[in-house]
């Protein structure tokens, strides 16, 4: 460090300028705040270093971005291919063994199909929040692509034409075809119920201490918790309840033709 009174060289241990005689003591905790300082900002990198590092994070974060994307494409993929794909493929099987290979009772098939589709959709909606819109087009591939291919696969046998012919026939086809989606639909309102209280049960902890602290009546003497318990229950019962008219619907559809024959 440099003497404030001469400007001469001194050693960091010396309290007296050997040049002067002057006492330092009192300046020495002020030059060693000030070289501090000094090494402090030396150390800050400069303008063109920052740039650089703004650069580098930029090109990083593109990057996730871009993974993010590739990612939610391949999920998109993979569920088509899980939950859309499998089970047309199983239905055709299931209509390959019963109706060509075994040559059994139609009844079997048409359990199957109502059957089914209902797991796949539920384990979809159980573990995740999906867009209805998109899975419900879903859904009407799955039921129109069955039965077309139980048509098609029925037709390499006995020569019969792959559409339907007549109106009653095309009346089958869409019962048959509405059987398979309301199963769908069925697994979908099931899963997504599912998947609600498992939500409603993470923020239970929250919504107990907000009751608590909140657990005078209201206005109209119903209790904040007994309101809750209310809006608890038409979450609860109400999928459900619409769960269990589309699989009536879905039965309905299903056997009303073998049944009514």
């Amino acid at each position: 460090m440099n003497c404030p009174y001469c400007l001469s060289e001194v050693s960091e241990e010396a309290h007296v300028c050997k040049t002067c005689s002057r006492d330092l003591y009192l300046f020495k905790p002020m030059i060693a705040k000030i070289a501090s300082l000094e090494d402090q900002l030396a150390a800050i990198p400069s303008q063109e270093v920052n740039e650089l590092r703004i650069a580098e994070l930029e090109c990083l974060l593109e990057e996730q971005n871009q993974q993010l994307a590739s990612r939610s494409m391949f999920a998109w993929v993979k569920d088509i291919a899980l939950y859309l794909i499998l089970p047309l493929l199983l239905l055709l099987l299931a209509h390959w063994l019963i109706a060509i290979v075994y040559d059994t009772k139609m009844i079997y098939l048409r359990i199957i199909s109502m059957a089914l589709p209902l797991p796949f959709a539920y384990f979809l909606f159980e573990g995740h929040a999906y867009k209805l819109f998109p899975w419900f087009v879903g859904v009407v591939f799955l039921a129109i692509s069955s039965v077309i291919g139980m048509s098609w696969i029925t037709s390499l046998v006995d020569h019969s034409p792959v559409w339907p012919q007549n109106l009653f026939e095309w009346r089958e086809v869409l019962e048959y075809s509405a059987s398979i989606a309301f199963s769908f639909l069925t697994g979908m309102l099931l899963g997504g119920v599912a998947y609600a209280s498992k939500q409603r049960r993470r923020h239970a902890g929250i919504m107990n201490m907000l009751i608590k602290v909140t657990s005078t009546q209201s206005a109209g003497g119903v209790s904040i918790q007994g309101m809750h318990g209310l809006m608890k229950s038409l979450q609860d019962y109400g999928g459900t309840v619409v769960a269990l008219g589309t699989t009536a619907v879905s039965i309905y559809t299903g056997l009303k033709g073998i049944i009514g024959n």
